[in-house]
């Protein structure tokens, strides 16, 4: 499926197809956009986006594998038979892998697995994604990181998440100066400690909180608002 409306807006969100990912999906969708499902697993994006075509909203598909570099290419290939422009990209897809090791402990793989998806992966996205992002009148960049990324915020006990989400932090100010003649507002965000299968049942925040900040940063924040760390709509320290 691809659209065919001209002014509707057009976001892609990685790991799109289940906790703050899909619920951003279904907020911004019932804000008119089209919605591009990205997942390495092709039949929960497609029954996601199934769930969202259901409704009001229109939405489909798109494999994608933020932790492999072919998978990247291939998906932004195939995204031009979805669209000729993207107008907002959401880097959500993230591991969170620490359990039973802490800094002291944690081997050098599994310090690699977690930024090749948390890291490298929202980078490479960002670089095979952006001549259709040029295309838009106004592109944003949204990356989802962390409280555990802010350097106040790092512990010990969480060691490849935090470093991850910290690099990702800085991702987000270097694109933020790199894509500034190319009008790209890129930001990152803090979705809180949210009742999702990876901040588990006793998290403080509904899955729709989590995803609300970056409803926001896609649909309605300011767009000369770039470079910066979002928590609550409000900027907070890196």
């Amino acid at each position: 499926m691809s659209t065919s409306n001209p002014s509707q807006p057009i976001v892609l969100i990685t790991g799109g197809n289940r906790g703050i990912g899909f619920e951003t999906a279904k907020q911004l969708a019932e804000r008119g956009f089209y919605v591009v499902l990205a997942s390495r697993d092709p039949s929960k994006a497609q029954h996601a986006a199934d769930q969202i075509q259901s409704g009001p909203g229109t939405a489909t598909s798109l494999l994608l594998d933020v932790s492999n570099t072919d998978s990247i290419r291939h998906a932004a290939r195939h995204f031009a038979t979805l669209a000729s422009r993207l107008d907002v990209l959401i880097n959500n897809a993230g591991i969170y892998p620490d359990q039973g090791v802490n800094i002291l402990s944690i081997p050098r793989e599994k310090m690699v697995d977690t930024f090749q998806t948390n890291t490298f992966g929202p980078l490479e996205v960002a670089q095979a994604f952006l001549p259709y992002l040029r295309q838009s009148a106004a592109p944003r960049i949204i990356n989802v990181s962390s409280g555990y990324g802010q350097l106040d915020g790092l512990s010990p006990q969480v060691p490849s998440y935090c470093l991850s989400k910290l690099a990702l932090n800085g991702l987000t100010i270097m694109l933020a100066e790199s894509l500034r003649p190319d009008r790209v507002a890129v930001n990152s965000m803090c979705p809180g400690w949210v009742r999702t299968d990876m901040g588990g049942p006793d998290a403080t925040l509904a899955v729709e909180q989590g995803a609300d900040t970056a409803t926001w940063l896609a649909a309605e924040a300011p767009h000369h608002h770039t470079g910066k760390f979002f928590r609550n709509r409000q900027e907070i320290p890196w």
